[in-house]
């Protein structure tokens, strides 16, 4: 057989043919039997069919050399067959001896017996598979390369002509099959709770590709030559200025993208879809699917996230070479949305309206992500790791989150709604009563008045301390005005931040945690050679440890505190404190910058408190060492139990595995309870333990008095404080930590039930 001399020959002359064809004013039915025709003699093929998806199922529209008393009468489900595993997968087959393939099903109605060889390519339209195109021979034999790339550019204009000629229904549009155009469910892992309703919108919506095939092949050239200028200058001003990825992408990264930038092979290949007579967006959406269609191969997951910056990098370009930039947050969110993406920085999260803003969820992300964090206080509630989303939701979708019970309902059913309704409204309601008790004290049954304190980390959360009636902030994040900034925040803007806090707390106080940033919270702009590539980040460069060697950070955010603070009470902690000498080492810090100011005659604070972060179990070795030098110490959970149990608590499989309400974590706070009292120190549990009805109540029974935890969790915890008598629940704890039952949860949850305390 001879066959054209490039793929783009090949595809060139069948599209000059399809251009009349499509240009003709016959029916659409006509076009196609046109089509298989004018396919079959480019290639020399005895076999030419197309199948289009409709009611979900795929029909054979057009066919060239099967029987054509099979058109509309042969039909296959997604999954199905050859025809139906190329739609499934979204992938090309190319086989010597179809029926050799264990998805091969025989349809003796298409007469196709006598043929041997296959080979199907999908018929794609926003990501989605509307349809397969196929040929077929009698002579055993694969195709040739230039075969299947004609085949697939040839795809991507029939995309165009089913679209405008509407042969299949608009839920096939885009791509789902008679089960998915129904309610759906995903699945993933719970990194914010919180119930949310809204439609789907993406972060970066797709470009939809309206003209495929090229008037004139020379301005489409130019158009992805002016493109690619552009996004190679936009990249490296990035790489400049080290801003790339705003929230944190890694250094590599970049290099990775640069080197895709200028990938001469890339640029090549979207080249030679243009001379095949495609236009520019249609050829890169062209070199795209065959990227997409390779990375479905790829079991390496490390050469797999190099494909997904190649496909992000299309993108970018698309975006450019259409003229469609920018993201859903910069078109503005007309209704109730929830957010899908692949993956967010905290910066690309806050510019979302946060009125329509009502929910988030991710294909990948991680419980320590610091986009989490944020969402956190922002009460967003957030579904991460949930696969496939592209090709289970369209834009516009209604969706129900549960973000609580780690699902999200895509399309759901009426029936379905009111019960979510019922249940949003109940959890409201909760709300509202928790509400009520803002300007409650939460004094238990016995008298004791405890400490309930709130997290923040932006300007933004401090309305929640009136809002709540929380008795100060006890952990103040100064990270994140590192996180959210493409370059290192500018000296004037630290202290103006503080200033606002303080100023927004009034009589009550915060607590500043200086930096913890490095391992997962890397800042772009900030090298460091020593902590690159770590294989376990939570356990390295990080927090006090980078800050006491990158001296210049530390030293610029104590004078800024310092100067923020004049003439109030200044409360500072330090994180990850492993050893007294690197409290030591920090304070030291702070005393020279206070002599500074001392010496400008500046205002200085009334009173400064110095405090520790105890999230290293080391440190409570030597309390007894550090304690008198402190005025305060936090027990960070989330840290304390992954450093206590060797547990990575990014790792899903590892993340309900160690249980709070487990004896060896009880027993500890309670040891460190023991160890601090005599020193008269506040001693505050910091974290996500403390804002559990459940792991509250066992805190309480081993003597923490004081809680610093999310917004929304304060009341629910006054609510608990309320019904608890404390030398009861200690006692009850002094026994089941003395000899452990199997289940401490199910004691403690039996025990609460007992006594009427209806727990979250």
């Amino acid at each position: 057989m001879t066959m054209p001399l490039s793929a783009a020959a090949s595809a060139r002359e069948i599209l000059v043919r399809l251009h009349d064809v499509m240009a003709a004013r016959s029916n659409a039915q006509a076009k196609l039997n046109q089509v298989v025709e004018i396919i079959g003699e480019a290639l020399d093929s005895e076999v030419c069919s197309i199948y289009l998806l409709r009611e979900g199922m795929l029909e054979l529209f057009a066919t060239r050399g099967l029987e054509q008393g099979a058109v509309h009468i042969t039909r296959m489900a997604i999954g199905e067959g050859l025809v139906g595993t190329i739609a499934a997968n979204i992938e090309t087959l190319n086989l010597a001896e179809a029926t050799a393939h264990p998805d091969f099903s025989y349809r003796p109605e298409t007469g196709e017996d006598k043929y041997h060889s296959f080979a199907g390519v999908p018929i794609v339209r926003r990501e989605r598979a509307v349809g397969v195109l196929c040929v077929q021979h009698v002579e055993p034999r694969r195709y040739e390369e230039v075969e299947i790339e004609a085949l697939q550019t040839v795809a991507m204009v029939l995309s165009e002509l089913i679209a405008n000629a509407e042969l299949v229904d608009d839920d096939a549009g885009y791509g789902l099959s008679a089960a998915q155009t129904g309610p759906d469910q995903l699945r993933g892992l719970t990194l914010v709770k919180g119930l949310a309703s809204g439609q789907a919108v993406y972060h970066q919506p797709r470009i939809n590709i309206e003209h495929v095939v090229a008037e004139d092949t020379e301005a489409e050239r130019q158009r992805v030559f002016l493109a690619f200028d552009k996004m190679r200058e936009q990249i490296e001003r990035m790489a400049g200025q080290a801003e790339f990825g705003v929230g944190g992408e890694h250094e590599e990264v970049l290099e990775t993208y640069k080197m895709f930038a200028y990938d001469e092979g890339w640029a090549r290949r979207i080249n030679e879809a243009i001379d095949s007579g495609l236009t520019a967006e249609a050829a890169i959406e062209r070199v795209q699917q065959r990227t997409r269609m390779r990375m479905r191969q790829i079991d390496d997951p490390l050469l797999a996230d190099r494909m997904h910056d190649l496909e992000d990098l299309s993108n970018r370009l698309l975006r450019m070479v259409s003229g469609q930039l920018g993201t859903a947050a910069s078109m503005g969110l007309r209704n109730d949305a929830i957010l899908i993406a692949r993956n967010l920085g905290p910066a690309e999260l806050l510019e979302y309206d946060r009125r329509r803003l009502k929910g988030v969820i991710l294909e990948e992300g991680s419980l320590t992500a610091h986009v989490v964090i944020v969402a956190r206080a922002m009460g967003v509630p957030v579904l991460g790791r949930v696969r496939g989303l592209r090709g289970l939701v369209r834009e516009g979708d209604h969706l129900l989150l549960d973000a609580d019970q780690g699902t999200a309902t895509v399309r759901p059913a009426p029936g379905m709604v009111e019960a979510f309704e019922a249940r949003f409204a109940k959890s409201r309601e909760r709300q509202a009563a928790y509400a009520a008790l803002r300007d409650v004290e939460p004094m238990t049954r016995c008298g004791t008045r405890i400490t309930v304190m709130i997290n923040a980390g932006l300007r933004d959360d401090m309305p929640n301390l009136a809002l709540t009636g929380a008795d100060g902030i006890g952990l103040f994040r100064t990270e994140f005005q590192f996180l959210v900034s493409a370059t290192l925040p500018q000296r004037e803007r630290q202290p103006r931040l503080y200033r606002d806090v303080l100023d927004a707390a009034g009589d009550k106080p915060v607590i500043f945690r200086t930096v913890d940033i490095g391992g997962d919270k890397v800042l772009p702009y900030l090298r460091h050679d020593d902590g690159e590539g770590e294989e376990n980040p939570a356990m390295g460069w990080r927090a006090l440890r980078l800050a006491l060697e990158r001296d210049g950070l530390l030293k610029a955010q104590a004078r800024a505190l310092l100067e923020a603070a004049a003439g109030r009470t200044l409360n500072v902690m330090f994180p990850m404190v492993s050893e007294p000498w690197e409290f030591e080492a920090a304070k030291a810090a702070f005393d020279k910058q206070l002599q500074f100011l001392r010496n400008q005659k500046k205002v200085l604070p009334e009173a400064i408190r110095y405090g520790a972060m105890l999230e290293v179990p080391a440190l409570a070795e030597v309390l007894d060492v550090i304690a008198p030098k402190l005025s305060f110490l936090s027990i960070g959970t989330n840290d304390l139990t992954q450093f206590l149990f060797a547990a990575d608590r990014s790792n899903p499989k590892l993340a309900e595995r160690y249980d709070w309400l487990s004896p060896a974590i009880l027993r500890f706070i309670r040891r460190v309870v023991g160890q601090t009292r005599p020193f008269g120190i506040d001693l505050t549990v910091c974290g996500e333990m403390g804002g559990r009805q459940l792991e509250a109540l066992a805190l309480l029974g081993v003597g923490i008095r004081r809680l610093s935890i999310t917004p929304a969790a304060v009341g629910p915890i006054k609510e608990l404080v309320r019904k608890v008598d404390l030398a009861e629940i200690g006692s009850a704890l002094d026994g089941w930590l003395a000899a452990p039952p199997p289940n401490l949860r199910g004691e403690l949850q039996a025990w609460a039930a007992a006594r009427g305390m209806v727990l979250d």
